[in-house]
Order: C-alpha cells, then sequence, then structure tokens
C-alpha cells in the first residue's frame, strides 16, 4: 500500500514566511526580456548595409527631382523596420507564452489552512494539494499520492501519463519522464488520482524555466540568403561610387562642364544602384510565404523559406508529428484468440468480459486517455448487453503501488450477496496477482511479447468475486482469473509514410527524436520505413558522449529515444555542426529550443503549443506531415526563381551602365538620360519581381539532392553567365549607337535607336532567363500571366515614346521607321539568343 499523508495534518508555511521568501525569491514566473523601444530597433535596422543604400537611393532621387521614387524607397524602409521589429519580438512572445503556461491556480496550505493563490504566488516550501485536472504550478517532491498519474508530454513530448510514488528523502532531482520518480514538474498535468507535494523549485529554476531560460539565450542566425544579398549589393554600391566619382571628375576635366558632369554622374549612380535586390528578396518571400498558405503552410519567418530547399535533415519528433497524439484501444487478447478492433465494426462474446472487466476497473467519469478510450469502446461494443452494470456501486479502491503495478475497484452486486472485483494493470502485475502456474505464465507471457513487438502499450485485465463482508488489506488476498490483454497504440498519421519516400526522393534526411523507450521508436520507424532501423541512441548514452563522439555516431544514426529537451537541442547542433542544414517538426513545450536552433523550425499548427509556434519559422496549419513536403517543392522553386531573377538583374545593368559611362570615356553624346533610365526601371522592376516570382518549377526539382548551404545564391558560373550576357547586350547596343553615329545620323536618332535596341535585348534576357531548360517558344507559352503583361506593357510604352510627340519630345527620341526597327528587333534579340542556343546544343552549360 502507499503512504498516504492526510492533509489536514499539515500546517505548510505560515503567511509571514511566505511572504519573506517571495520577497527573496520572486514571482513563481518567467521574468520576460527587456523590451526594446522602437528607436533603439530603428537603429539596429539602420546598421544594414542594405538599408542605407535604400536611404541613399531616396536622397539620390530627391536631388534629382524623382519624388515618387523617393516615397517608394522611403515606404520600404517602414516595411524592413516593421519586419526586424517582428522578429525581435518573437523571442520575448514565446517567453510570454511559457509564462502563462507555467502560471496555474494552485492549491496550497498555508497556516494549517487550504487555499488557491496564483500559481505566481508559489514559493519554495509550499505544501500543494495534488487532484485530478490539475496543472502543477512549481517543481517538486511527491510527499503522498494515491493513484497519482501526471501527463508529462509538454515536457518530455510522450502521450502517456506517467506514475508518481512517494519521496524517500533521499533521492535526487532528475529529469520529467519515466514511471515511479518521486517529483513533479511545473506545467505538467495531473491526469488521475491524488498527491501532497512539496516545492523545490520555482520559476527560472524549474525544468520549464530551463527550457525558457535556453529558449532565450539562443540567437537566430542571419539567413545565407540575407547575407550574400546584403554582400551583393554592397559591392555594386562600392563599384557605383567609384564610378560616380570618376565620371564625375573626367567629363568635368575634359568638358569642362561640371554640372552635367554630376548629372552624367548620377545617372550611372541609377544604373548601378542595385535597389531591386531588396524588392526581388522581399517580394518573392512575401509571395512565397502567400503560395505556402494555400497549402496549409504558415511561415512565421520569411528566411525560412530560402531555408527550405537547402535542408538536409529533417529531425522529427514522434508523438504528434509521426503519430497522432491519441492512444486508441486497437488489440484484444482474450481466452487464446486475438482482436483487431479497427477491422471489426463489432466484437465476438469471448470479448465482452475482457471490455466488462477493464470498463469496472476504470473510474465512471475518467480524465485518463486511457480509460477514456476504454469507456468509449464499452458503449461502442457491449453498451446493450448484460456486461454493463450502471447499477453497481462502488465500494473500496485498491490504488497502484509500486510493489505492484496494478489497481482493483470492488463493486457490490445487485443482490448484496457478493462483491465483484475488476482489476487492471502491467501484465507481469496482473499475472502475479492471479497466482497461475509457471507453464500457464510462460504462456500468457509469450503472447505479452508478441503484443508488445507491434509497439502496443498492454493492460492485463482480471477478475475476482469475494463474499465476505470484512475486505482484505491487499489485492493479493483475492483469487483473481487472467481475463485477457488490451492493446492501446499512438497511431501513425496516414500520410506519413509516403511523405518519408518523399522525402528520400529529394535528398532528405529523416531523423526521429523520441522520448520513447527504443523498441518502440524502432516499430514505428519500420512500419513508416525510416532507414536503418537497428541503429539507435539513447538519452543516457548520448549524455556521457562528447561533441566529437556525437558530430560522428549522429552521421549514420536516425533514432534517438528516451531523451530530454536539452539533448534535443544538442542534437539539433551536433547536426549543425556537421554541415547539416537542419529542419526540426514538434509541437511541444519541450521542442521549442531546438524548433528555435534548427535552420528550419516547424510546429505543428492544431495540437502544437503556443510556445512551440513562437519559437518556429514555419506552422503547419493541418498539421500534415506531407505538408513539409509540399514546402519543400515551393522553397527550392523560389530559390531557383530567386536566381534567376538575381542574374538577370546583373545582367541587364551591365549594358545600362556601359551606355551611361562609354559615351564619357570616348568623348561622345549621351545616350541615357536619367528619364530613360527610369523607363528601363518600369521594366525591370516588375519583370525581377513578379514575371521570375511566377514561374513554374523546373522538372527535376525534386529529383535532385539539396544544395550545399556553402554554394552562394550567385556564384562563379552564374556570375561569368551573367556577365557573358550582360556583356553581349552591351555590345549589340554599342554596335548600334556607332553605327548609327558613323551612317551621319545626329545624336537624337543614334540615341533612339540604341534605347529602342536596348529595351527589346531587355525583354529577350527576361525570356530566356525564366528558364534553360526550354525553348524561348515554350516560355513565351508557359502559364506565366505576368511574363505576358510585362512584354506588351514594355512593348506598348516603347511604342508610346516613339510615336507620341509629347512624349517623343520628353524622352529626346526621334521617329523610327520600318527599316529602323528591323534593325532594332534583329540586333536586339540576336545580342542575348546566341547564348541561348549554345546551352539548347549543350556547347554551353549552365
Amino acid at each position: 500500500m502507499e503512504k498516504t499523508i492526510d492533509p489536514e495534518n499539515l500546517t505548510g508555511l505560515s503567511n509571514e514566511e511566505a511572504a519573506k521568501r517571495l520577497g527573496e525569491d520572486g514571482y513563481n514566473e518567467l521574468l520576460s526580456q527587456k523590451k526594446q523601444s522602437l528607436f533603439s530597433i530603428f537603429l539596429n535596422v539602420l546598421r544594414e548595409p542594405m538599408l542605407v543604400l535604400l536611404l541613399g537611393a531616396g536622397l539620390i532621387y530627391l536631388i534629382i527631382g524623382e519624388v515618387n521614387d523617393a516615397l517608394i524607397l522611403l515606404l520600404f524602409v517602414f516595411v524592413v523596420v516593421g519586419i526586424t521589429f517582428n522578429q525581435e519580438r518573437k523571442t520575448e512572445r514565446a517567453l510570454e507564452a511559457l509564462k502563462n503556461l507555467s502560471s496555474p491556480r494552485a492549491l496550497v496550505i498555508r497556516g494549517g489552512n487550504q487555499k488557491r493563490i496564483p500559481g505566481r504566488e508559489v514559493v519554495k516550501g509550499d505544501i500543494l494539494i495534488l487532484r485530478e485536472g490539475d496543472r502543477v504550478p512549481a517543481d517538486g517532491v511527491v510527499l503522498s499520492c494515491t493513484n497519482l498519474l501526471v501527463d508529462e508530454s509538454l515536457l518530455t513530448g510522450e502521450s502517456l501519463a506517467v506514475r508518481k510514488a512517494e519521496w524517500d528523502k533521499v533521492s535526487r532531482s532528475m529529469p520529467p519522464g519515466g514511471d515511479d520518480l518521486p517529483f513533479v514538474y511545473s506545467g505538467t498535468l495531473v491526469i488521475q488520482g491524488q498527491g501532497v507535494a512539496e516545492v523545490t523549485s520555482t520559476a527560472v529554476q524549474t525544468e520549464m524555466g530551463k527550457i525558457g531560460k535556453a529558449l532565450g539565450n539562443i540567437t537566430e542566425e542571419d539567413s545565407p540568403l540575407r547575407k550574400e544579398t546584403a554582400r551583393l549589393v554592397k559591392n555594386f554600391a562600392i563599384v557605383g561610387g567609384v564610378l560616380c566619382f570618376f565620371v564625375v571628375v573626367i567629363y568635368g576635366l575634359t568638358r569642362g562642364d561640371w554640372l552635367h558632369g554630376l548629372l552624367a554622374g548620377l545617372s550611372l549612380s541609377m544604373a548601378l544602384l542595385p535597389e531591386e535586390f531588396s524588392v526581388v528578396l522581399l517580394v518573392f518571400l512575401s509571395m512565397g510565404a502567400w503560395r505556402m498558405s494555400k497549402r496549409e503552410v504558415l511561415v512565421r519567418r520569411m528566411p525560412a523559406i530560402e531555408a527550405l530547399g537547402a535542408s538536409t535533415v529533417l529531425c522529427v519528433d514522434k508523438t504528434g508529428t509521426l503519430t497522432v497524439n491519441k492512444m486508441i484501444l486497437s488489440s484484444l487478447y482474450s481466452s487464446g484468440e486475438y482482436c483487431e478492433l479497427g477491422k471489426n465494426e463489432c466484437l465476438d462474446e469471448v470479448f465482452h468480459e475482457l471490455i466488462e472487466f477493464s470498463y469496472l476497473a476504470s473510474q465512471k467519469d475518467p480524465f485518463d486517455p486511457l480509460e477514456k478510450e476504454i469507456k468509449k469502446s464499452t458503449e461502442k461494443f457491449i453498451s446493450d448487453t448484460e456486461h454493463v452494470h450502471d447499477g453497481w456501486k462502488l465500494v473500496r479502491e485498491y490504488p497502484l503501488s509500486k510493489s505492484l503495478l496494478a489497481l482493483s475497484n470492488v463493486w457490490e452486486s445487485y443482490d448484496h450477496r457478493k462483491y465483484v472485483i475488476a482489476a487492471k494493470g502491467a501484465p507481469e502485475a496482473i499475472i502475479e496477482l492471479c497466482h497461475i502456474d509457471e507453464a500457464e505464465k510462460e504462456r500468457l507471457l509469450t503472447h505479452v511479447q508478441k503484443m508488445a513487438e507491434k509497439g502496443l502499450r498492454l493492460l492485463g485485465v482480471a477478475k475476482a468475486s469475494f463474499q465476505d463482508h470484512s475486505l482484505p488489506e491487499k489485492q493479493h488476498d483475492f483469487e483473481f482469473e487472467f481475463v485477457g490483454l488490451l492493446g492501446f497504440i499512438d497511431p501513425v498519421r496516414p500520410s506519413v509514410s509516403q511523405s518519408l519516400k518523399d522525402c528520400y526522393t529529394a535528398g532528405i534526411r529523416v531523423i526521429m527524436i523520441t522520448g520513447d523507450y527504443p523498441g518502440t521508436a524502432q516499430h514505428i520507424a519500420r512500419k513508416i520505413g525510416l532507414k536503418d532501423p537497428d541503429k539507435y541512441i539513447t538519452g543516457p548514452e548520448l549524455a556521457t558522449m562528447q561533441k566529437k563522439e556525437l558530430q560522428e555516431r549522429i552521421k549514420t544514426t536516425n533514432i534517438f529515444a528516451r531523451v530530454v529537451p536539452e539533448q534535443k537541442l544538442e542534437i539539433v547542433n551536433a547536426l549543425k555542426l556537421n554541415g547539416e542544414v537542419v529542419a526540426m517538426t514538434g509541437d511541444g513545450v519541450n521542442d521549442a529550443p531546438a524548433l528555435k536552433s534548427a535552420h528550419i523550425g516547424i510546429a505543428m499548427g492544431e495540437r502544437g503549443t503556443d510556445v512551440a509556434r513562437e519559437s518556429s519559422a514555419i506552422v503547419l496549419l493541418n498539421d500534415d506531415f506531407f505538408s513539409i513536403v509540399a514546402a519543400v517543392r515551393l522553397g527550392r522553386r523560389i530559390y531557383d526563381n530567386l536566381k534567376k531573377a538575381i542574374g538577370y538583374i546583373i545582367s541587364v545593368h551591365i549594358p545600362i551602365a556601359g551606355l551611361a559611362l562609354f559615351p564619357i570615356l570616348f568623348n561622345l553624346p549621351l545616350v541615357l538620360l536619367p528619364a530613360h533610365i527610369a523607363f528601363l526601371e518600369l521594366i525591370i522592376d516588375p519583370a525581377c519581381s513578379t514575371v521570375f516570382e511566377a514561374e513554374p518549377e523546373e522538372k527535376n526539382i525534386m529529383k535532385r539532392p539539396p544544395r550545399s548551404l556553402q554554394d552562394k545564391l550567385f556564384g562563379r558560373r552564374s556570375l561569368t553567365l551573367s556577365l557573358l550576357q550582360g556583356t553581349s547586350m552591351l555590345a549589340g547596343v554599342i554596335i548600334i549607337f556607332l553605327y548609327a553615329l558613323d551612317m551621319g545620323k545626329g545624336e537624337v536618332d543614334a540615341r533612339t535607336l540604341t534605347f529602342a535596341t536596348l529595351v527589346i535585348a531587355n525583354l529577350t534576357l527576361i525570356v530566356a532567363n525564366l528558364s534553360w531548360s526550354q525553348s524561348l517558344i515554350k516560355t513565351l507559352k508557359s502559364e506565366n500571366k505576368a511574363l505576358k503583361i510585362v512584354l506588351v506593357g514594355a512593348l506598348f510604352g516603347l511604342l508610346m515614346v516613339l510615336y507620341v510627340p509629347p512624349l517623343r519630345s520628353l524622352f529626346h527620341f526621334s521617329m523610327l521607321h520600318g527599316d529602323d526597327l528591323l534593325i532594332v528587333f534583329s540586333v536586339g534579340i540576336v545580342s542575348v539568343l546566341w547564348l541561348k542556343m549554345l546551352s539548347r546544343l549543350n556547347l554551353l552549360k549552365i
């Protein structure tokens, strides 16, 4: 029997002592991070080179009178500040969710009286009274308990409640997880029974508080894409600044006109200012988030979209991610026969007694999930039979004990002539209660082993009757008869197996991280098709490993069992040290630090806690594991198209900058004026931000391995191609410019021919860069509506500035004739098309 302490005999702390300790230790809550002011966040944002360039570009636009462009850039500044502010607040919101979760109402004994107080006012030394449905307000040791079962899934990730035992006054505090520990933990939930506990830790000293502390100390890394884009922008800015200075000096010295030299320098700066990079990055990630939301995937941190396409490892929390986090009664054994409930809508008579006595051994109005499932099965299968005894009276309960993992309910029958006893518990304990011979015991244990190998949580059921009115003190004094076995399972999500195959096809490795036992984890692994299910590492093993050893063993191990939250974080960090791009799914408080540390944290939206959602970068709104594969596919598409857009931006700026610089170096008439560059920007901006974003994915997108994080968005090969394209375009427009001058055409005619050729080359460049795996004709026939809008709009705009007299005068153009247009289209298209032809003939490797 378990020791029982009557709360009426306890005095607890005095109100004065409790107030003193509250003053010394502070409230039992997690401290919020110090809030940053809007001004301080704005100063941090101003340190970003990208934003400095945007502000500089806005200032230049104001100086040259382009007020609208300046206002647009200033608006973008406010958008960046808003996004950064949201990121800075994310950790604070996660800690706030932890704070709310860990501060329930508490029933304590103060000065000999029981009283309800706010959980934040609980102090060390307080005596807690724990009952079914209570949220434990602080960590403590169990002084007394009766059938005390606690759901610790928020800390361990495991759906099964654990049994508690009394403290022996010797055992030291241990991490949560496992049966018969004499400790309770803040934030956990009492499922069954009652108990008395003494508080040992509050606030940040609790297991919940340690998670909150780890969460607050983790710093999010800048995304590689953001770093690389910032580096590209910085390099462009330096080159643009240097060239602008030399243009102004050369123009002033050679022509003696410093004002026009400044205008020429500003034109070159505008040609080289890479403000499109920032716009493209924002638009692609925002539109990507919108597209993912259509697939029930909520993106909370934009850089996660780019990382998805590069993810190499997916760390999966078994409970609630691979499984549905709900124990289902799935298998029965009785009288030598088995029954799989999922395959049967009705139940054979031989199993009715098993359901009957398992129900009699449970609470009438259960809180425990296993007992709820038993009640549900009773109502489904035997509610209209003689096996349900609503009129019977419960006389006595024999609780679980550390020495006997079984409980019994004693019922008084209708005729009051005898007692009926129903027992349930661990199969070995029930078999022991039945006092059967060794041969029968071995036979039953064989069936137990057979069911356990299927990953089932087993309960044995026994029955007895008793005639004497004086009930015995121990369950062993009844003559029990073995009735059968109940098998419960936390079912695997239906879509997991196919999703896992898709992950492997995409070159993504999957690792299962769980607090459950290795055998259960291996059974699930084999069922879903996880690779190398025979290899695993347990939490105790992990605790003794050096970092180097873990880094080495983690390369070939896909199952981690019996781990605690801190170890999940270690696993993620070890993978990151190995150069892996880590995505992690999870739904509990225990997952929050690892979710935040991973490159991509993916929380479950339906079952996930606020803490997990606040700490994650992505939330699966429908908790569908398959949605991760869809998100990876979209992430790869977004990265591909972003790479194409950046390549286009670099290519198109080369002829623009070249035309701004070439006449100055060779003392020729200026070709591009600020108005011309503004016109080109009207094509470039929507092209790189909407046309490329809307381009469908390449056919082989999910059949290639993940890209390496070391691979730059714009590597040497991509840069070479862009430079080649840009140089080819520049050569074409310069040839047209020199040809016009050589033919005796004036400055205006030469400018008109050159500008029109540049526009046509620009449009050809857009179509060519959208896909290097298909022809221009197929690209033009694609479902990319944005492409058609930009092409038609640009050609219409070109015709307007060429043939509408007021606009032609404003742009300093002349009218082009038929032969002129033939030259313009021929040179503009050929200057880009020849490279496309080389790639189609495999003479140019893209």
